[in-house]
């Protein structure tokens, strides 16, 4: 009897709002040219944070569904209404991915990233960096959770790649996996050596070692992608 009954899934708020906007393109209330209204009136008429309504916008943003105009807001694109369903069917596509593909992922886009990083600092990256790496620490040392300061940090070695695409195919990734950390439970009792593996990046990135930054991030990484692969399910 119990193998008749199925895993109950909960959508994240980000993949609910996609969605919104999907049936919305779909039933024609959206149209290329039209605006959103604003992140704080989405926000509040959703009943959700608007850290949840920044991040769909920015997913459906890389795609080119969504486009941010100066001065303006953000408007959909000049698409025709084939291709932005075809469009809108890829991203819904990652509803379903497996946790082990969006951390395998994300290991081919940071073992990247921070040999960039390494290569292209500046004094300012490198400072905030660090203000980030004691954040974590700080709450690591506590016991607190820390799993959005952890991202916080690598989201930032994204960013000192000086490469703007590295960084958005990261925050596209963050909001499912940030909610597949919590299901898995991921950060649990990884706090010392996760402290210890960041301070070595730090350190490598700030020396400009970028050879060496990059396997210590695959060596940081690895453990959770073994996790993710013995764990993984769709969501």
């Amino acid at each position: 009897m119990l193998d008749n009954f199925k895993e109950v899934v909960v959508e994240s708020p980000v993949d609910v709002i996609i969605r919104q906007i999907n049936q919305l393109l779909s039933t024609g209330q959206l149209k290329a040219g039209d605006k959103l209204p604003s992140e704080r009136k989405l926000s509040e008429k959703l009943g959700v944070g608007r850290t949840y309504v920044r991040d769909a916008i920015k997913k459906l943003e890389f795609y080119g569904i969504l486009k941010t105009v100066p001065q303006s807001g953000t408007v959909v694109a000049s698409l025709s209404s084939n291709g932005l369903e075809r469009l809108m069917g890829e991203i819904l596509k990652l509803d379903t991915t497996s946790f082990f593909s969006l951390v395998e992922t994300r290991v081919i886009i940071e073992t990247n990233a921070v040999k960039l990083a390494a290569q292209r600092k500046s004094d300012e990256d490198i400072a905030e960096l660090e203000r980030r790496l004691n954040a974590f620490n700080e709450k690591a040392i506590n016991r607190v959770s820390a799993v959005e300061e952890d991202f916080m940090f690598h989201l930032k070695i994204a960013e000192m790649s000086k490469n703007p695409v590295l960084k958005s195919l990261l925050m596209i990734l963050i909001p499912d996996i940030l909610a597949d950390y919590t299901k898995y439970d991921v950060c649990r009792n990884l706090s010392n050596k996760t402290m210890a593996e960041h301070q070595l990046i730090f350190e490598h990135i700030k020396g400009g070692n970028a050879d060496s930054a990059s396997v210590i991030m695959q060596e940081h990484l690895r453990n959770v992608l073994e996790y993710a692969r013995n764990h993984s399910t769709t969501k």
